[in-house]
Order: C-alpha cells, then sequence, then structure tokens
C-alpha cells in the first residue's frame, strides 16, 4: 500500500564495524529536527546494517544521484552479511570526516550522523541520529516510484533552479 502513495527519495546507509563497510539502500527516512541537527532511518532489527550501528553508534546517509539506481537496487536486494558491496559494484567510498565510517565518493549529498536515540516502530526502529557533517552538492536525486526494487522503477527530480 506504501509503495503507490508517492515517490520517495533513495538514500545508501553506509555503517562500519569491526574494520567491515556495508551499504544499504532504503527509502524510509527523514529529517527530524533543527536543533539540534537530526535526521532519522527506519531499519528492520533484522538487518546486518542495523547490527553495525547499534555497535559502532554511527552511520552516514548517501543522497544518490540520478544515475546510481543499479547502485540502489544491489544494495536494497543484497545482504552484507555475504556480499562485500562495494567490491562487487565497484563502488567507491571515502573516509568520513567526523566518524568512524565510509560515505560513498558519487553521492549527490551526505550526512554524517551520531546515534542518540531508537524508537520502536512495529516491526522497524526508528534510528535518530545527531548531524555532525554533511555537503550537498545540489545534483538530481534518485527517487524509488514503487513496482519492485527493479531497473524501471525509479525517477529523478527536475533540474535545480539557480
Amino acid at each position: 500500500m506504501l509503495e503507490a502513495a508517492n515517490p520517495r527519495q533513495v538514500i545508501i546507509v553506509t555503517a562500519r564495524d569491526g574494520g567491515k563497510d556495508n551499504a544499504m539502500s532504503l527509502t524510509w527516512h527523514s529529517p527530524a529536527s533543527f536543533s539540534p541537527e537530526l535526521y532519522t532511518i527506519f531499519l528492520s532489527k533484522r538487518r546486518r546494517t542495523y547490527e553495525m550501528i547499534r555497535e559502532s553508534g554511527v552511520f552516514a546517509v548517501n543522497f544518490l544521484t540520478e544515475d546510481m539506481a543499479r547502485e540502489a537496487i544491489y544494495c536494497g536486494t543484497k545482504t552484507g552479511r555475504s556480499v562485500d558491496k562495494f567490491k562487487e559494484l565497484g563502488m567507491e567510498k571515502e573516509e568520513c570526516e567526523r566518524i568512524n565510517c565510509c560515505r560513498l565518493r558519487k553521492a549527490a549529498a551526505y550526512l554524517e550522523c551520531k546515534v542518540v536515540d531508537e524508537l520502536p516502530a512495529g516491526d522497524h526502529v526508528i534510528v535518530v541520529g545527531e548531524i555532525l557533517a554533511g555537503k550537498d552538492e545540489r545534483k538530481k536525486r534518485l527517487f524509488y516510484a514503487g513496482g519492485g526494487f527493479v531497473e524501471d522503477s525509479f525517477t529523478t527530480t527536475k533540474q535545480a533552479i539557480k
């Protein structure tokens, strides 16, 4: 029912635990506060990324460019328990400035977050992160339009007004 409601911006959340990096696509996320600056992501407790964030206490939100549908599909359908998504996709990563985590070099924008709270939400958990650093390249972003996580289920935003 939610899929058909409206397009949702696709992000890839990156996390690190024990020296291993992981990337997971999701569309359930939102800013939550201006002061302090907070950002929320909604994760299933069964996901490897959730376990990594719980252990490390940090995560990066990577906003995808319009040409990153392949990465979104792969990171949303493969598990980090058995696959190195960065290696398999050839995704370039770089170190975050303020947290012990990587971010995607090709991202349109990113946020570096420190976990400050978790709230139960049915079969998911709302992870609240304080934004410690971020950057926005003002590029077109990728949106999920519904219909399954396949190539033709994405759309994008219009060009930014200058």
